[in-house]
């Protein structure tokens, strides 16, 4: 018989962590002989981990025994196949055979092991939430429960990196659960740790550095530094206003910035020796008159794609400079004054601007005391109110006396230092009737206006009688005197040119006309309000012989009287009209040698005829101004306005009449 195993094929069950020297008692074999013929020997097919050990047992027979040699590792090799093998004694011996299958069993004796060296990826900033960033694998060599490996953060991971990111505890997939923001971190390292699911776990850590992309996602930030809000005008090229400061959180090209401005402006941007500083600085000069503010706006542009930009605007203040001297409003100033004005009361203005503010603009006024007619505004007291430009005269000015004169007016600021400028006022003073017609003759001894005049009876109609002679001071309409009688015995005898002032016979005389006749003759000017003076003629008729006898001593008489009343008529108006005539010629001189001056333009434009030269009225019920004259027609007039220097000639119809 051969030797046999009740089991074909048995199944041993060791553990991975059993020590060597485990033995293991295994199915002896059955063998129907007995003595030298039953089973004598076992053997062990050959392997690196078991020996065999047969113990003898006497009448029970031998016993075979599995040793473990050395430690088992299932992750090498998880089963062994073993063969035992029984011998009998006999001879030829017979054997029978039985299969071992070992078992080993797993114990977590093995780390997940992550399958990369080192983990990096990049990831753009902003990126959407719940976006993969990688997916980590790790493996575990053991087996079940002990080979199962989850993945979560590391027990060192800071609270912002848990914040951000989040790991899928099964598939190790890292995705962001916050916003990432290049500007805030650059980079972020995460540790990464991978675990079994041993009853005794066993981990691993693995880091995974994340690179954030940077994008073009922050705008310059423009912020001023250091601002003068005011800078004078007369501030010199290159000046600094202000120091400003640009700064872009992104990086490389996308926090690369370029200033400008967004307009031309008296400033530029210079880059300062810092980087992002720049200085705004003056590259023209500045008028505060032309521009007194600027708002600057200032433009910062980064070099990404699509760049991004920002603005800043700041209010730049140019401060005012005393650099502009006080303008009057006109140049000259030519004013027309009526005599007999009222004392202290305002004659006229004269008004200066200054386009500079504050006491640069404030401006004073005087007048100029130290010209060559400082003796004719010194006679009158001329004043200016220093605050308005107002001028008075303390007293009143008389036409016969004064006609005309100039002075100057200096206007300065209240700047530091000062600055001024004068203006010429040429003042035409008009005339007013206020001087009553004066009898140059007839004049008797005693002064009143009579006379005595004998004429010879048989004289025809048109014979000269005499002529009254008057003399009035004012000038033009005022002065221009008309003859009436005012008292007459026989209207039928004499008559009275208007004009001349000439007492011719209407008839001849007869018997029954009286001897004696009175003849009073009314003089008066053609005034507004016209003045008036009386001259009495008594005319006697006599016989031609006594005529003729009274008429050579009277004759001789008469001639001298006429002879010096004419001589003194001439004189009178002679010195008048030359004294008008010079200073008319002095001012025109004078304003000739301006270079922008009216004056000359309005003397010019002045009539003069002989030596009696016209004279401009005010008439207070028409509201105009009268230009008048001896020979001059009725209604010529200036209209008010443009300072009286318009002149309006109406027709002249009766100046032939007028003449005669």
């Amino acid at each position: 018989h051969s030797p046999s195993f009740l089991t074909k094929e048995s199944r041993l069950e060791i553990s991975e962590s059993a020590v060597p020297g485990l033995r293991l008692q295994l199915q002896a074999a059955h063998d129907p002989d007995v003595g030298q013929f039953s089973v004598q020997e076992y053997k062990l097919s050959t392997n690196d981990h078991f020996r065999l050990e047969v113990k003898d047992r006497g009448k029970d027979g031998k016993i075979p025994i599995l040793v473990l040699l050395k430690t088992l590792d299932r992750e090498t090799k998880k089963r062994h196949k073993l063969l035992l093998s029984a011998i009998d004694g006999g001879k030829p011996s017979k054997s029978g055979t039985a299969g071992i299958t070992v078992d080993v069993l797993d114990i977590n004796d093995n780390m997940p092991v992550f399958n990369e060296d080192a983990y990096s990826v990049l990831l753009e900033e902003n990126a959407p939430i719940g976006t993969t960033i990688i997916k980590v694998n790790a493996s575990d060599l053991d087996e079940g429960s002990n080979g199962e490996v989850m993945y979560s953060l590391g027990k060192n991971v800071n609270s912002r990196i848990r914040e951000l990111f989040r790991v899928d505890p099964s598939t190790g997939e890292i995705t962001v659960q916050d916003l990432i923001d290049f500007e805030a971190e650059e980079s972020y390292e995460i540790d990464i740790q991978a675990s079994d699911k041993g009853s005794a776990p066993l981990r691993t850590d693995k880091s995974v550095l994340v690179n954030i992309v940077d994008l073009n996602d922050n705008t310059p930030q423009i912020e001023v530094t250091s601002f003068s809000k005011a800078i004078p005008e007369d501030a010199r090229l290159g000046t600094t206003v202000a120091l400003i400061s640009v700064l872009d959180k992104d990086s490389g090209l996308n926090g690369k910035v370029i200033c400008s401005f967004n307009e031309d402006v008296p400033f530029t941007l210079s880059p300062s020796t810092q980087d992002n500083m720049y200085a705004i600085v003056t590259k023209s000069h500045l008028d505060r008159e032309k521009q007194a503010i600027y708002d600057v706006r200032i433009i910062a542009k980064d070099a990404g794609v699509p760049s991004l930009s920002s603005e800043k605007s700041i209010t730049i203040v140019v401060s005012d400079v005393n650099d502009n001297s006080p303008e009057f409003s006109m140049s000259p100033y030519t004013f027309y004054v009526p005599e007999n004005n009222s004392p202290g009361a305002s004659l006229f203005s004269v008004r200066a601007s200054d386009r500079d503010e504050g006491d640069n603009s404030r401006i004073l006024y005087h007048i100029l005391r130290d010209g060559k007619d400082n003796t004719k505004v010194h006679s009158f007291n001329l004043n200016i109110n220093s605050e308005n430009g107002d001028i008075l005269a303390l007293k009143s000015f008389d036409f016969e006396t004064l006609k005309t004169f100039q002075f100057q007016v200096v206007a300065t600021d209240s700047g530091a230092p000062s600055l001024s400028s004068n203006v010429t006022v040429n003042v035409f003073i008009l005339d007013q009737n206020d001087n009553a017609p004066v009898i140059l003759y007839p004049l008797s001894s005693n002064g009143s206006a009579e006379g005595v005049e004998e004429i010879p009876r048989n004289v025809n109609a048109g014979h000269l009688v005499t002529k009254v002679r008057a003399y009035d001071a004012d000038i033009g309409y005022n002065g221009w005197l008309l003859f009436s009688l005012q008292e007459l015995t026989d209207h039928s005898l004499f008559g009275l040119d208007r004009y001349t002032g000439q007492i011719r016979t209407l008839r001849s005389f007869t018997e029954t006309d009286e001897a004696e006749h009175k003849l009073v003759i009314l003089v008066k000017d053609n005034g507004n309000v016209s003045l008036s003076a009386t001259a009495t003629v008594i005319v006697k008729l006599v016989e031609p012989k006594e005529a003729f006898a009274a008429s050579d001593v009277k004759s001789a008489a008469k001639v001298d009287d006429e002879d010096n009343v004419t001589f003194y008529l001439m004189i009178t108006l002679g010195s008048v009209s030359v004294l008008f005539l010079i200073s008319i010629i002095v001012l025109i001189a004078m304003q000739c040698s301006k270079s922008t001056d009216y004056t000359s333009k309005y003397l010019q434009e002045t009539n003069y005829d002989g030596t009696l030269c016209h004279s401009i009225q005010y008439r207070s019920g028409d509201k105009r101004y009268m230009l008048v004259g001896p020979r001059m027609s009725i209604g010529s007039t200036i209209v008010p306005g443009s300072h009286a220097n318009t002149l309006v000639l109406p027709d002249r119809r009766r100046t032939s009449e007028e003449s005669g």
